[in-house]
């Protein structure tokens, strides 16, 4: 059986869904996943695992409409406060993945403060994926790569790795990916440190997730063989 894994990514998905089933409005069911998301990150870091990627706003989010986007960036500031609250209690370093040229300056300044009074936190990691995509990093990455004097070390898959979002990170690969809503793919989560991550899709919205959807998911997760290619 694989140890519990070190690292864990969640893909939030079905809010939206979730509050049409329930006949509530859209940002209703944003604001529920905001509160099921609250319980799973702690529970995460009680049972164990030492990194934590949700993913909160891809690149491809930007196209909702202006209520939807503008809800959702107050909604994210008031969950900033509250994991920072947490994260200092509990020693956790919060990291920001993704883009910060387009995010709104109120919430910015949160997320560079709550990166700053946690940066030195060794004990569990809590990675923020916000107007975040896959290929926007790889791409975001190689630029990075062409304005270092690295081209003329030569490039390796061991220094790419140096300027992913995730450089620095004990364990920036996820062991695990979980999906909710039954969609059965990752949309470019990490698609650079995913190659060997395994997989789990559960048939539920974000805002049925329980910490007991965690455990089924370790459990899950320990049974697996993981072979790398071998």
């Amino acid at each position: 059986m694989n140890p519990t894994p070190n690292h864990i990514a969640i893909i939030p998905d079905g809010n939206r869904r979730w509050a049409r089933e329930h006949g509530l409005p859209t940002l209703e069911g944003h604001r529920r996943g905001f509160e099921a998301a609250r319980k799973i990150v702690k529970y995460a870091r009680d049972v164990g695992i030492h990194t934590l990627t949700l993913w909160a706003f891809s690149t491809e989010n930007w196209t909702r409409t202006k209520e939807e986007v503008s809800y959702l960036m107050k909604l994210y500031a008031e969950m900033t406060d509250k994991f920072l609250d947490e994260a200092v209690k509990d020693e956790v370093r919060v990291i920001h993945l993704g883009r910060k040229d387009r995010i709104p300056e109120f919430l910015l300044k949160r997320i560079k403060n709550g990166e700053e009074k946690t940066r030195n936190f060794t004990r569990n990691i809590l990675n923020i994926a916000f107007d975040y995509g896959g290929r926007d990093e790889v791409l975001r990455t190689i630029k990075k790569i062409k304005s270092s004097k690295l081209k003329v070390k030569g490039l390796s898959e061991e220094n790419f790795d140096d300027f992913l979002d995730t450089r620095g990170q004990p364990y920036p690969n996820p062991d695990l990916i979980i999906r909710t809503s039954g969609e059965m793919r990752i949309s470019g989560l990490m698609i650079w440190q995913a190659a060997y991550s395994e997989l789990l899709f559960l048939n539920k919205h974000f805002p049925e997730m329980t910490t007991s959807d965690i455990d089924f998911a370790i459990e899950e997760y320990k049974r697996r063989q993981r072979r790398f290619g071998k």
